[in-house]
Formats: structure tokens, sequence, C-alpha cells
């Protein structure tokens, strides 16, 4: 099979041929179609954050068809349409038996990340457990993008605890955000967002933003009272995770008020213990999604209740172009790779 390997950190990826991976007997080979790309990947490829063992294939946002199951495996066949959860878990850890798997404590392996090969190749072989089925009113693409933008976002709404009526401050609309946008308005509240790209802030408003900020032409918190009568937001969903970005989301809560940090860069933010106390406010961590996440936003994404953020694809042979895009920060939505199956297969439903 051909896949597009990381060689050495900082250098492009070689599409070249490698070996088929066999599944083990409690795995199952899935011929990729779709692989999405993010802000991980461009990590993976600095060596920041996760750094695999080299040579290594990234992609952990994976939709594809099962070719060969393991002899153990059952629930699943020859010909399914299938999404991938990216993280292998123990099953038996006070994280994993509380349904909160995606912080395993005795994490086996992170699909296309840490000690498991990933998406951005012919095939792939993953633990069944690990495969969630595709509805067939969702694309490839859209399928692919569940996997990560649309389970991460499910979660961090999750975290959030965000009701009817209240407002939500989503810091960064690239894929996961352009994700929380329509799950934080399909769960009734007011949504701000903040974008520092004008083709964003029009991308937000397209799929449901309420209002819009630009940080380089306003003081975050200032604007953000201007649009709340001074009282400040309910939440804070920080996609971004810089210094800057964590500062003005503290300062922009009202009081009681909950921030939610989904991003991560090398950053570090110092907050007042005093501040923090007296105003009773929340700093929670997300981290990806549970397997549930996955099942949930792959069946919102079928019934139409959520839009596709799509909104460029290129041919896996050609993952060095999409990750510069990616990497300029002007694409909207999300990016996402086909392989020449995906490819054939997207022009014979067209």
């Amino acid at each position: 099979m051909k896949a597009a390997v990381l060689r050495a950190f900082n250098q492009p990826l070689e599409w070249q041929e490698v070996t088929t991976p066999s599944p083990e007997p409690d795995e199952a080979l899935v011929k990729v179609m779709a692989c999405g790309i993010d802000g991980t990947d461009l990590k993976l490829l600095d060596g920041f954050g996760y750094t695999p063992e080299l040579p290594f294939v990234m992609g952990h946002e994976v939709a594809g068809v099962v070719t060969e199951a393991g002899y153990r495996v059952t629930g699943f066949e020859e010909g399914d349409r299938v999404i991938v959860y990216n993280f292998t878990t123990c099953g038996a850890c006070f994280a994993c038996l509380s349904n909160r798997e995606q912080i395993c404590v005795n994490m086996g392996g992170v699909l296309g990340a840490k000690d498991r090969s990933g998406g951005y190749a012919e095939y792939v072989a993953v633990p069944a457990r690990q495969l969630v089925r595709l509805p067939d009113q969702v694309s490839w693409p859209d399928g692919a993008v569940c996997c990560d933008a649309g389970m991460t976002a499910f979660h961090a709404m999750e975290r959030a605890r965000l009701r009817l009526g209240e407002t939500v401050l989503i810091v960064g609309v690239g894929g996961v955000g352009s994700m929380a946008v329509q799950l934080a308005k399909a769960a009734g509240a007011r949504v701000l967002a903040v974008e520092l790209s004008q083709s964003k802030r029009e991308w937000a408003r397209q799929i449901g933003a309420d209002a819009l900020l630009d940080p380089g032409d306003v003081a975050l918190p200032d604007a953000v009272r201007d649009l709340t009568r001074g009282i400040g937001v309910d939440c804070v969903i920080d996609i971004v995770g810089q210094t800057g970005t964590m500062a003005a989301g503290i300062d922009s809560l009202r009081h009681g008020g909950r921030m939610v940090i989904v991003g991560y860069t090398p950053d570090h933010y110092p907050v007042e213990g005093k501040y923090l106390a007296q105003n009773e406010l929340e700093i929670l961590g997300t981290r990806a999604g549970r397997k549930q996440d996955l099942i949930q936003v792959a069946g919102l994404m079928a019934s139409g209740k959520i839009r596709s953020i799509v909104t460029q694809t290129f041919p896996m042979e050609n993952a060095n172009e999409a990750l510069a895009v990616l990497r300029s920060g002007e694409n909207l939505g999300r990016i996402v790779l086909l392989t020449p199956a995906g490819r054939r297969s997207l022009d014979t439903a067209a």
C-alpha cells in the first residue's frame, strides 16, 4: 500500500510504498477512504506534543470500509462503513470504568499520534472495539471529521455544561470551533465568536454565530461586557490555548463563569488565586472525547442537525500541500485527505 510517511520532524512527508498491516485476532483492517487533518498533525510534524518513534504514519480522523476482520471480532464484517475512535484504552482503569476513557491511565496508543500508525495511508489496522458504524447519510469526508473535530467539540460542550439561554464565547473558529458554534446554537446558547481572520468571522456567521469579535481590533473583555450588559459570558471555550486568549477568556467571564480549555500550546497562564476564589470561577480541561461522543456526533451529522465543515479536500499523496494550507491559518472549517479509493467512491456517488 501507499502512505504519507513522517521520516524526520520538520521535514515533508514522503508518499511511498509500505507494508500493508495485517490485523491481529481482535483487530479489523480498514480501507481508508478519507482522513482529516488538524493542528495535532502540525504539532507532530514539529516534534511538539506527541513525539512518536519514526518513521511514522499520522492521521487520526479516519473513515473507511472494513476489508478484513480478525477471528475474535464480532459485530463488524467486510464491507461495513466505519469511522475510528482514535484512543486505544484499557477498559479496566478508574477512568475507563467511569465513562472517561479518553483519560485512560493505561492508554495503549493514539491512532496516528502515538504507537498506532494512522490514516495517512490506504489501509489501517485498528482494534475492532474502536470502530463506530458510519451512517449511510454521512459522506466519507464528513465522517472523518466527526472523529476529532466533531467528537472534541461535543465533549467540550458537555464539560461546559452549557444551558439554554446562556452566552458562550468561542475563541477560534477552525475545525473544532466550527463544530462548537453549531453545537452551542443547538443547545440554545447565544454564541460570540472570536477570530482574527475576517473570512473565518464571516464563516462563523454563516454557521450560526450571533456576534463576531476581532481580537486585533477590540479588547475582548471590554467588547464582551458591551455585548452582555456589563455582566460577562457564562462560559468561554478556548480552542486556541495561548497566554493571551486564556487571559482574555478569564477576564470575560461573569461571576461564577466557566472556562473550558480545548486547545493547547507551549504557553502558560498564571491565574490569581484570589480572583478565582472570590468570583467562583471554574477552569476546566477537556481532552478529545469518548467513543459515545463520537457515536452521537455522527448521528447529529446524519440527521442534518449540524452541517458539513469540510471546505477543501486534497489527494492523500498531496498531504504536504494540504498541511501547508492548514499551517497558513487561512482555511475555513476542515481539510480532508482522500485516498485514491475515496476519490473514486465520491466520483461514483456524484
